[in-house]
């Protein structure tokens, strides 16, 4: 068996994309992967395209082999968008693997641990209130006061959900506009905390605690928001709201070590990690709680690898998974393959036509995605339906 080919689609997702790779062998076999195209200047489908001449004519099934020789070429720029693009390709050769053997992706790595993967409510209300034009076209109600975060949060409850996490968001005119640190917008360069903002943090939170309940799992998640002394702030002024975590991105090992050892608030960062030597830094000095690892990112064949890494220090791992359906299918089965899971992030506001866009979708029941138990991912791309749905940029 040799890959045959490749070829990429795109799906308008709203304020994003929805990004697939879909490789043939020459067996007629199709293998599937979805990756995050659009982050800044965008590049992985370029760079997908500059690997393709170079893998075809492998054997698929030799994933390890596969990605080993796509990062010895990349290893003068290590990680960034060479590892995404690698651990695009790995996905899809996963998937063919499975398809091949007639087993799903986990059996690959001794699993399912699991065949229920809890999950988390993710970017509950702050998508709501950053994309309000897009939301109230598609008919949600929208989130404008801290009464509407309370309602949001008794609806996550009710559909089942044991845990959501959100971000700082402006709730009304006068309120901090929160800056994620990593797009260019009011803000994005000062990282500076005031009180003012603090305070609108917490306001949030204990909104949304009222209507979630004592035991409901909330995150809150900061991405490159403020710098070392605002992230110590911030995690000590939540001290008394009882986060199941406070999600954190930072790229110096040093800093997020001395955030977590400064509070009692637990700390969950790394979904910007590429690769075990990066997440070694971190895992070395004691800087996290829970270690995020983007399996879109780094592949699953590589994922599991740092999961293995983290289980040696004690650590419990949850995916990064902000994209489609695919997407989702591909971190359930790195969660089902690995003992140190702790629970699995996902979009629950997002286009009316997401369902549409891949053969099964995912079922949830009680806050937890069923494990498919079909050959592969447990799904493929309707390649139709993306079609239908064409972005508004060219890749």
């Amino acid at each position: 068996m040799r890959v045959a080919s490749f070829e990429h689609l795109h799906a308008d997702a709203g304020w994003r994309v929805f990004s697939f790779l879909k490789i043939t062998t020459d067996e007629g076999l199709v293998g599937w992967a979805e990756y995050n195209e659009g982050y800044g200047a965008g590049g992985v489908t370029m760079l997908l395209r500059k690997f393709a001449p170079l893998v075809k004519g492998m054997d698929p099934r030799a994933v390890g082999r596969i990605a080993a020789s796509l990062h010895a070429i990349t290893r003068l720029a290590h990680g960034g968008l060479n590892a995404q693009a690698i651990a695009v390709i790995q996905n899809a050769c996963l998937d063919i693997k499975a398809k091949a053997l007639g087993v799903p992706v986990s059996a690959l790595f001794g699993g399912p641990f699991r065949d229920r993967i809890e999950l988390y409510w993710s970017h509950c209300g702050s998508r709501r209130v950053w994309r309000r034009d897009l939301f109230e076209k598609w008919g949600r109600e929208p989130v404008e006061t801290l009464d509407d975060v309370t309602r949001l949060a008794r609806e996550a409850v009710a559909r089942g959900f044991r845990a959501v996490k959100t971000n700082p968001f402006d709730l009304a005119p006068g309120w901090t506009k929160f800056a994620s640190g990593f797009r260019i917008m009011p803000g994005f360069l000062d990282r500076n905390p005031t009180g003012k903002a603090i305070g609108e943090m917490k306001r949030i939170v204990a909104a949304f605690r009222e209507g979630l309940g004592p035991d409901a799992g909330l995150m809150l998640d900061l991405n490159f928001n403020q710098r070392t002394e605002g992230l110590l702030r911030a995690a000590r002024a939540l001290e008394s709201d009882n986060l199941a975590w406070l999600e954190i991105d930072t790229h110096d090992p040093e800093a997020l070590a001395l955030v977590r050892k400064s509070t009692r608030t637990p700390v969950a960062s790394l979904e910007a990690a590429h690769g075990m030597l990066e997440y070694r830094h971190f895992l070395d000095r004691g800087a996290v709680d829970v270690a995020i690892v983007d399996v879109h990112w780094n592949g699953v064949w590589d994922a599991v690898r740092i999961a293995t890494l983290a289980d040696a220090f004690e650590v419990q791992v949850a995916p990064h998974n902000y994209a489609g359906h695919l997407a989702s299918m591909i971190s359930a089965h790195f969660c089902a393959s690995i003992p140190n899971f702790r629970i699995m992030e996902i979009e629950i506001d997002d286009v009316p036509w997401k369902d549409d866009l891949v053969t099964r979708v995912p079922v949830v029941e009680d806050g937890c995605l069923v494990l498919p138990d079909a050959p592969g991912w447990g799904t493929d791309v309707n390649e139709e339906a993306v079609r239908a749905h064409p972005p508004k940029e060219e890749f």
